[in-house]
């Protein structure tokens, strides 16, 4: 009798766990299935209404991306309540994307989000630079002055009133920074460390051709990406191994190029990347026009006496060898051009005439005719007082 009378309160107890577990699988399987109803039914088909809460969330385009394949990022940032919502809009507008950073805000409507990511006017982050621009901005003689790289990177930046990077902000990071932390290559590190605190270090070491980057990052980090984006473009050429077969570093093939870039018209890079090649060879000064104008504020295709008499780290004519650095962007047909020149024993030549047909002698005799030719044809007509 004692013993049954001690087991009755163990059996009760056991009892009410038993109920309260049930009571508690009951409360969890109507949570599940109201989880799963608020998920299919709430969170799969959100849609925000308005044009958002305020906070901005950059948002990145690159090429070939789609609606779909931007929705897990949209929904993952708060900027649309669900990809039904966003891929429903989609159906309706059809969008085309272009690449780009757009920005948007959190919590916007489908249809909001999707009218800024297809308005070309809100397009930010993305910089088109042309083949042989250079880093500052460039005044022509009698012509209009030219935006440089840091005035184009900067005008991405500067389209409303939240962020700007202005150009000398660009400068001062990129004079500022060593090459290694710029993101820059072992075979450009010790030339560009050489020109000290000179902004232009970076000359030819940005690739032309689209660049994406983010406009509200700081000027150090905008640096980094167009050279990250530059360094595989040049990369992906062969560089390394082709100038190592030309007999020239990396570096000096890029430079070698920025003056193919801009000595000739593109169906005759090859033959004036030979010319550079030979006159190396023999140590002749390589004397280009274009390595005077480098230096000088106001340019021009002709030069006078006085400029090329001048002394400069790019001067080629007062100077042996290729310039201390490049002088330009180079496109990478002229890159090709230095990593398969022409064959061929020409040592001068010059633009004959204003269609841009150019002349190859291996006789200075025969350069002086043509000279002459161009010359009666205004070529090297001067705009200077």
């Amino acid at each position: 009798m004692a013993t049954q009378r001690s087991m009755q309160p163990k059996l009760r107890r056991r009892r009410q766990w038993t109920g309260a577990l049930a009571i508690a699988l009951v409360i969890l399987l109507i949570g599940s299935i109201g989880y799963v109803w608020y998920q299919r039914n709430v969170v799969a088909i959100r849609d925000y209404e308005g044009d958002g809460n305020g906070k901005i969330v950059m948002v990145r385009v690159d090429a070939g991306d789609s609606v779909s394949s931007l929705a897990p990022q949209l929904v993952e940032k708060g900027v649309v309540g669900s990809r039904r919502a966003l891929m429903s809009a989609a159906e309706k507008e059809e969008p085309s994307l272009q690449q780009g950073y757009y920005p948007l805000q959190e919590e916007m409507s489908a249809d909001k989000a999707l009218k800024i990511l297809t308005d070309d006017e809100s397009r930010r982050g993305v910089v088109d630079i042309p083949n042989g621009l250079t880093l500052d901005d460039l005044t022509v003689v009698g012509g209009e002055p030219r935006p440089g790289i840091y005035t184009l990177v900067s005008q991405q930046t500067c389209q409303d009133e939240t962020t700007c990077v202005t150009p000398q902000q660009l400068k001062d990071a990129v004079a500022q920074t060593s090459a290694e932390e710029l993101g820059l290559p072992d075979w450009a590190r010790e030339a560009v460390d050489s020109r000290g605190a000179d902004p232009r270090k970076l000359e030819g070491l940005i690739a032309p051709g689209v660049h994406l980057f983010d406009p509200t990052a700081e000027p150090l980090a905008i640096a980094q990406d167009l050279i990250h984006d530059s360094v595989d473009s040049f990369e992906g050429t062969g560089l390394v191994d082709s100038a190592n077969r030309v007999g020239l570093t990396p570096y000096e093939l890029l430079t070698a190029a920025s003056l193919v870039e801009r000595e000739a018209p593109e169906g005759d890079f090859d033959k004036v990347a030979r010319v550079i090649l030979n006159r190396l060879e023999i140590n002749q000064k390589l004397e280009f026009d274009s390595t005077v104008n480098y230096s000088i504020s106001e340019q021009e295709v002709a030069t006078t006496s006085a400029d090329r008499a001048r002394e400069t780290p790019w001067n080629t004519y007062a100077k042996e060898g290729l310039p201390a650095t490049p002088i330009a962007s180079p496109g990478l047909k002229a890159v090709h051009a230095m990593e398969n020149p022409a064959e061929g024993d020409w040592l001068y030549f010059v633009t004959v005439d204003l269609d841009g047909r150019t002349v190859f002698n291996r006789e200075f005799s025969d350069h002086e005719a043509a000279i002459s030719e161009s010359l009666d044809n205004g070529v090297l007509d001067s705009n200077r007082e």
